[in-house]
């Protein structure tokens, strides 16, 4: 007898897919999800709490954990089961929790797993906590018996992308302040400082020097037209917001980006080495090659790089080697080419993929520290040649006024 079966599976671009269909069993409904191209996560009776009312519970609440909660759990979790039944873990982590959302996500984990759902399966209906990449190989360590092993792992991967995310983002912030401070003071100079000077030198009766006229001519545009400039500005954001909805012009411009000297190294270097952990990983969790680049493809952000990936997929799935498949995409560091190559030779893929993400990793700690030493010099160099040219056509009628009393 058939019955109604709800669903939660991810296509072939990794996004998460949620419905129903009919099937004799569990078994029956997974195999039809597999033939549609669809990696089953969740399959449960049309009527299962969990999924049944998934959807209304993601629009009620917006609880998740943050990426600093997600890896404490993660060794939490690793830790307690090695001493614990697993329920008894999550209840013990839902206790000490802080935050009132965190243990009413882990409670729910607990008490479905309590229902005897696997834990993976449990997570699913938490997916503003846990990403498809994270169920999966939470599945994988069930499977195997090596769930604790597989949660240090996935602590280990979290707190390398955590880590590398706060490089970056402590890379980019001085930089990114010092920028925003020179144009707030050069705007000040020119809308209020500059116009004040300038009446000074209205009855002179001489022209100005030309870089007068142009600072002048500036600073009137600035302090007349400042609400049309702002208009202007904020519809280009705007319309470069939408734009970069289209994925068409979302991946030429990320591939552009990839061309752009130092920063397309800078952003090539931490894809590649995001993208070589998150791939070790899953390939030590004994997960499929395919499996894995198709879960590490939504870690990357940028869509040449990802475009990249499905690519290689594809090759992999005809029969190629991931060094072969890198190759052909072209996109990525020698380096992870000639490791990945070795890897395979030696049967030592996992292990020579995570020594690559070391190695790339260690290169954008020291590509970014070289880079911010020649940034923020250059920030301050620009703005003092936009200073000094501000204050020169200041000056430059004052010394003509001077020289013409003294003849």
């Amino acid at each position: 007898m058939t019955a109604e079966f709800s669903y939660l599976a991810i296509d072939q671009q990794g996004r998460e897919k949620r419905g129903r269909l009919r099937a004799d069993n569990d078994q029956a409904a997974r195999a039809k999800l597999e033939k549609r191209g669809l990696l089953p996560v969740e399959v449960g009776e049309a009527d299962t709490p969990s999924l049944a009312n998934r959807e209304i519970k993601l629009f009620t609440r917006a609880e998740k954990f943050s990426a600093k909660q997600k890896v404490l759990f993660t060794r939490q979790l690793a830790t307690l089961i090695r001493v614990s039944p697993l329920e008894e873990a999550l209840r013990t982590i839902a206790r000490q929790s802080e935050k009132e959302e965190h243990r009413r996500i882990t409670s729910h984990v607990a008490d479905r797993v309590v229902e005897g759902r696997r834990l993976a399966d449990a997570m699913a209906a938490e997916p503003q906590s846990f990403d498809p990449l994270y169920r999966a190989m939470i599945s994988a360590g069930e499977s195997s018996g090596t769930l604790g092993p597989q949660l240090d792992r996935l602590a280990a991967l979290l707190e390398r992308q955590a880590a590398t995310r706060g490089k970056l983002l402590s890379a980019l912030a001085y930089p990114a302040v010092l920028t925003v401070v020179a144009i707030g003071v050069v705007a000040a100079l020119m809308i209020a400082v500059v116009p004040k000077v300038v009446e000074q030198f209205e009855d002179v009766g001489q022209q100005l020097p030309l870089v007068t006229r142009v600072v002048i001519a500036i600073s009137d545009a600035m302090a007349n037209w400042w609400w049309l400039i702002a208009l202007l500005l904020a519809a280009a954001i705007a319309g470069f917001l939408v734009a970069l909805r289209n994925e068409a012009f979302r991946e030429r411009f990320d591939a552009g980006l990839l061309r752009v000297p130092f920063l397309g190294r800078l952003l090539r270097d931490l894809h590649a080495a995001r993208m070589a952990r998150t791939l070790a990983t899953m390939v030590e969790s004994r997960l499929p090659l395919v499996e894995g680049l198709r879960l590490t493809r939504p870690t990357i952000h940028n869509r040449a790089l990802r475009a990249a990936v499905v690519r290689m997929e594809e090759d992999i799935r005809g029969g190629g080697s991931l060094s072969g498949a890198m190759r052909r995409a072209g996109l990525f560091p020698p380096l992870l080419l000639h490791i990945a190559a070795s890897g395979e030779s030696a049967g030592q893929l996992g292990p020579m993929l995570g020594q690559a993400a070391d190695y790339l990793e260690r290169e954008f700690d020291n590509f970014t520290a070289a880079a911010l030493a020649l940034l923020e010099p250059l920030i301050i160099i620009i703005m003092g040649a936009v200073v000094a040219t501000i204050v020169l056509a200041i000056l430059l009628p004052i010394l003509q006024l001077q020289s013409l009393i003294g003849a």
